[in-house]
């Protein structure tokens, strides 16, 4: 398994009524993550009612960027508007995992 040393914090409120339509969206997300291998580790969260996020991991800056300008990326932002208000994206550093063996 590979190391894990950055990481993306992404936070979206769904518009009225698109609850659904954001769970939905993410959960399809996972196909084109899974084509990504330097995405590590990809988590969809419901937060709230109309709260959810990512979380995803990478072993460094250049996965991250990479998945930032990826299909999921560009896919996410074409929702804003749609589905979802604007997202917060956040840039994390990796302090301790633990990864399957």
């Amino acid at each position: 398994m590979a190391d894990v040393n950055v990481g993306l914090l992404v936070r979206m409120e769904a518009l009225p009524g698109k609850e659904a339509d954001v769970e939905q969206f993410l959960q399809s997300g996972l196909a084109l993550v899974n084509e990504e291998p330097d995405t590590i580790t990809w988590y969809a969260i419901r937060l709230g009612p109309s709260t959810f996020g990512i979380v995803d991991t990478f072993p460094d800056d250049s996965g991250r960027q990479t998945h930032l300008s990826g299909p999921v990326a560009e896919a996410l932002m074409e929702t804003v508007g749609e589905i979802i208000e604007e997202p917060t994206i956040e840039h994390v550093d990796l302090i301790a995992a633990k990864l399957p063996g």
